[in-house]
């Protein structure tokens, strides 16, 4: 059996002259919760959106679930990067309708994501009116409708109080015991820190650590060591 999800080798992206992913080689196990960390800019949104098929790779190759990568399996990938894709004038069920429709599912996979992210009782409120933290919620249930097996969050608790980040944090643990894997992309490290099986360092387009995280790990440490490039990269 396949141990890894998704493998990168190589892979690179520049735009113009200037090279925002260079060469990184990840390794992501399945049924894991893998912590992308890294300075702003330092590519991980770049590396994260030609995952999600949202950008062409300049070059290298990306593996998914043990072939090369073609769009068909976007079918199989759920992301929630940058802003939720809502429409503020739909309630959660009419918003998670327009996706449904879009990838051919019925109506009750619907009522199973809002239960999955605790919006069943939004009813007809619409999604202009909802928190911050409901709105990342909502974003998330998007992203799983097609029930995944590989969600990529990119700085999911952007905005979020300390009880919804708990609530959210609690949320992307469940999903491994789910046959779901995630990638966690935040600049919290003691939300990766207590979120996430493995991490991966990346520094200016490189992929400076990747390492699996140890009990009583001290990542704030770790991270700063790795940023001030006093430590390479190590499987």
């Amino acid at each position: 059996m396949e141990k890894y999800i998704l493998e990168t080798k190589g892979l690179t992206k520049v735009f113009k002259e200037q090279t925002a992913v260079n060469h990184l080689d990840l390794k992501v196990e399945k049924n894991s919760v893998y912590g992308l960390l890294g300075p702003n800019g330092a590519g991980k949104s770049t590396t994260l959106k030609m995952i999600a098929g949202m950008l062409h790779k300049t070059s290298g190759d990306m593996l998914f679930d043990g072939h090369l990568w073609s769009r068909n399996d976007l079918a199989a990938i759920g992301a929630l990067i940058e802003t939720p894709p809502l429409y503020d004038n739909l309630s959660a069920e009419e918003n998670l309708k327009v996706r449904t429709l879009l990838l051919g599912l019925g109506d009750e996979r619907i009522e199973e994501v809002l239960d999955i992210v605790d919006l069943k009782d939004t009813g007809k409120k619409k999604a202009g009116q909802f928190s911050i933290g409901m709105k990342q919620r909502l974003g998330i249930a998007i992203a799983l409708v097609n029930r995944p097996k590989l969600l990529i969050l990119d700085e999911p608790t952007n905005g979020l109080d300390p009880e919804g980040i708990r609530d959210l944090r609690d949320l992307i643990r469940s999903f491994p015991k789910k046959g779901m894997t995630v990638i966690l992309s935040s600049h919290i490290l003691g939300e990766v820190a207590q979120s996430a099986d493995h991490v991966g360092i990346i520094v200016g387009g490189e992929l400076k650590y990747q390492e699996k995280i140890a009990e009583n790990d001290d990542l704030e440490s770790r991270y700063m060591t790795v940023v001030n490039g006093s430590e390479g990269w190590r499987e």
